[in-house]
C-alpha cells in the first residue's frame, strides 16, 4: 500500500510539473494522448483521446485497493456535452459533462469477469494547460462468466502530449 501511495505521488507531481511548463491550449486541442492517474474504484493509469471536440476514447490500467485486489483493464467510448450551463463566464476553461458506453476485463483471484460499463462524469478542461482533471461514476454489468451489477467511482488527473 505504502509503494502504491508512493508511485501515485510521483505520478501527481510529475503531472503538476508538465503543467508548469504546458502551452497555451485545452486538452481538445492536442494532437496527442492524455495520460494521467485514476483513483477510487479502480486505481491506476488512465489514458484518454480526444477524436474531435465532443466524442473521446479512454482506458485505463488499474487495481482495486478496496475489493479483493483485482486487476482491471477498461475501455470507453465517450460524448462530451459542452451546455453553457456549465461553463459560467468566471470559469477560465470548460466544464462538459460526459456519458459513455465501454467494456472491461477483470481478473480476480484466478478468474476472468467481461462487463458492460456505462460511464457518467464531469470534466474540467484547463483553458492554459493540456490537461484535464474528472470525475465519473460508472455503473457495470458483469456479464461473464455470470451477470452482476457494480459501481465504479473515481477522480482523475491527465497530461495531453502532442
Amino acid at each position: 500500500m505504502k509503494k502504491t501511495l508512493k508511485t501515485l505521488r510521483s505520478i501527481a507531481a510529475a503531472a503538476a510539473i508538465c503543467t508548469a511548463f504546458a502551452t497555451n491550449a485545452d486538452a481538445r486541442t492536442q494532437d496527442g494522448l492524455g495520460v494521467g492517474i485514476i483513483v477510487g474504484e479502480p486505481t491506476g493509469l488512465s489514458f484518454k483521446q480526444w477524436t474531435d471536440n465532443t466524442h473521446a476514447l479512454d482506458a485505463a490500467v488499474a487495481y482495486s485497493l478496496s475489493d479483493g485486489n483485482y486487476f482491471q483493464f477498461h475501455a470507453d467510448y465517450l460524448i462530451h456535452n459542452n451546455s453553457a450551463a456549465l461553463n459560467p463566464p468566471e470559469l477560465k476553461g470548460s466544464l462538459p459533462w460526459y456519458y459513455g458506453v465501454g467494456g472491461r476485463i477483470r481478473t480476480d483471484r484466478g478468474s476472468t469477469r467481461v462487463g458492460v460499463r456505462v460511464p457518467l462524469g464531469i470534466t474540467y478542461l484547463f483553458a492554459d494547460a493540456p490537461v484535464d482533471f474528472f470525475a465519473e461514476i460508472v455503473p457495470v454489468v458483469d456479464i461473464a462468466p455470470d451477470v452482476s451489477l457494480r459501481l465504479n467511482g473515481a477522480i482523475g488527473l491527465r497530461y495531453y502530449f502532442k
